[in-house]
């Protein structure tokens, strides 16, 4: 016997703290419910439990983005039926006026609810917005690349002066034959008109203004305050490519699974509902106010101008029509989209949760077993530790 080294408890002591170890992580799982708590429980397991766990999160935001996706469509397409309902009156309204039975002055108050409906189209177009976006102006349609805008007005009697664009102050000289092409060099380097062009002249005279831009000139409003000899001129505008892009909806957990959509220009000039694009317009310019070139509808004045007028009215809805039907289009393939998210979603959350989560039964089975093996342990090591007395019994 030998009373130096107790071996045998020992290797009960070693059985002991291995039930107790194998109890807490068992106890560690039943409480989480998790099999892997740390890298050190699985780590194979543990990186393809994240890699799933990445793309269940990712679908399942990618199906948020569709419902989001899904709600813009409805409110352009709500304001779409509106501009229908519009032009299916202007429509009838046209067909009337183009009775002869109607008087001139018929024909007239006709012309003033047609022109009403034109401004209130061209108002769905430019306000109707989703979160904050405008939706129906045209900047959510493909535009190729054109020439630049040009935007040309004269005024007699001008000199030194500042222009203004979009709020920012281009100042310019009025050295001998430089004026013109220092204004036209600061507001080529200064300048990218979006949706507005607004020009400030204060006390300025004998000057002609030639501005070039890659915006497109959207509205267009001059200020002469203070200036002498203010007279009007025509103002010339070609549209060119502006800061136009489609809408990408990203409708799945990875890159370049999204969905172009393009809405087109809903608003009358687009539609063909008022004057033309690169047409001169009269720009009326007085001393010290704000004028704009006014908006021309369609004319029922005579039967051969109602007559055209439902040609083009019809053409418009027709525009409109193909227009909701592609945003019908899409809405509906977003809800396919989302069912079929939601399906990838779930099943693969079932595929992580058989990698990462316990199986609470056999889990239980296994702690009850190193609960009862440590007890044990313990139970023999306090004999273990009593052996060495028998040692005593042989020195008496």
């Amino acid at each position: 016997m030998k009373i130096n080294h107790n071996i045998a408890a020992l290797n009960t002591y070693n059985k002991l703290n291995s039930a107790s170890n194998a109890q807490a992580k068992s106890m560690e799982k039943l409480s989480s419910g998790q099999r892997i708590n740390r890298a050190g429980d699985d780590a194979a397991g543990l990186a393809i439990s994240e890699k799933m766990r990445a793309q269940v999160r990712g679908l399942d935001q990618a199906s948020k983005n569709a419902q989001d996706g899904i709600s813009l469509i409805q409110t352009a397409e709500g304001a779409l039926n509106e501009t229908h309902d519009i032009l299916q009156r202007m429509r009838e309204l046209a067909v009337q006026a183009g009775n002869d039975t109607n008087t001139t002055s018929d024909r007239e108050e006709i012309q003033k609810e047609i022109n009403q409906m034109t401004s209130e189209i061209n108002r769905i177009g430019n306000t109707t917005e989703f979160n904050t976006q405008k939706l129906l102006n045209g900047d959510k349609a493909t535009t190729e690349a054109g020439s630049k805008a040009k935007i040309t007005f004269d005024v007699a009697n001008m000199t030194a002066g500042s222009v203004e664009v979009l709020g920012k102050t281009v100042n310019f000289s009025t050295s001998a034959g430089g004026t013109a092409t220092a204004i036209k060099s600061a507001i080529d380097n200064d300048a990218d008109l979006k949706d507005k062009y607004t020009v400030t002249i204060s006390s300025t005279t004998g000057v002609a203004i030639e501005a070039k831009t890659n915006g497109e000139d959207k509205a267009l409003t001059a200020d002469l305050s203070g200036a002498t000899g203010a007279t009007g001129a025509p103002v010339t505008t070609t549209a060119g490519a502006a800061d136009k892009a489609p809408l990408n909806f990203q409708i799945g957990a990875n890159e370049s699974q999204s969905l172009t959509l393009n809405i087109s220009d809903m608003r009358a000039q687009a539609l063909g509902l008022s004057a033309a694009n690169n047409t001169d317009s009269k720009l009326a310019v007085t001393n010290g106010t704000d004028s704009t070139a006014s908006e021309t509808a369609l004319s029922v004045l005579s039967h051969e101008e109602a007559a055209e007028t439902v040609t083009k009215i019809q053409s418009a809805i027709d525009k409109v029509s193909a227009e909701r039907s592609k945003l019908g289009a899409n809405q509906n393939r977003l809800e396919h989209t989302i069912n079929n998210l939601n399906t990838s979603s779930e099943n693969l959350t079932a595929a992580e949760s058989r990698v990462r989560d316990v199986d609470m039964a056999k889990e239980m089975m296994n702690q009850t077993k190193n609960s009862i093996l440590g007890q044990a342990a313990q139970a023999m090591l306090a004999q273990a530790n009593q052996q060495p007395q028998g040692v005593l019994q042989l020195l008496r």
